[in-house]
């Protein structure tokens, strides 16, 4: 599975550097200068590997320039392309409450008391909280609170929810 750690928001200046939107914790490892960057084209356009030359920070913006991409045209063609990592490049590390979502995506999901509730669809970041979109069985859909008091617990294998009255009620 792909992740996107980044993405081309437009280009920079006549140089050929391009406005990167950061999707990664370690932007400082990612996009380091000498690093490789598999980029996935705008458009159907495909994939193709980028090496970083330069980075640096600009009004709170990561502004890179990339090897093969020496002027404002090639720059612009890049608007849109998303770079990638394979998943099993990373894990959620030594935190026992973080998670990235390629992680939550396809457990089973059950209540404190063994009720099967359906599989972890996708992960909603919300203002307020992230949520586990959780299809079930039937075919729908509940929408869960990812906070400590109704997700209890989560392991590699399942996620155990306690859910307040009316959480799972499908009216």
């Amino acid at each position: 599975m792909d992740l996107v750690v980044g993405r081309v928001a437009r280009s920079h200046g006549v140089r050929g550097e391009v406005v990167v939107d950061i999707r990664t914790d370690e932007p400082e490892v990612r996009f380091a200068p000498g690093a490789s960057l598999r980029g996935r084209l705008p458009h159907g356009g495909g994939d193709k590997t980028f090496t970083v030359t330069a980075a640096r920070n600009h009004a709170g913006r990561l502004l890179l320039s990339l090897d093969d991409v020496a002027d404002r045209t090639a720059a612009d063609a890049l608007r849109g392309t998303l770079f990638l990592i394979d998943s099993s490049e990373v894990d959620s590390g030594p935190d026992p409450d973080a998670f990235y979502d390629h992680e939550l995506e396809g457990l089973p999901v059950s209540t404190i008391s063994g009720v099967e509730v359906g599989i972890v669809s996708s992960v909603l970041h919300l203002p307020a909280n992230d949520v586990l979109a959780v299809r079930t069985p039937a075919g729908g859909e509940v929408l869960i609170p990812f906070v400590r008091e109704i997700v209890p617990t989560v392991t590699a294998e399942r996620i155990e929810i306690d859910p307040p009255d009316g959480l799972l009620d499908e009216d």
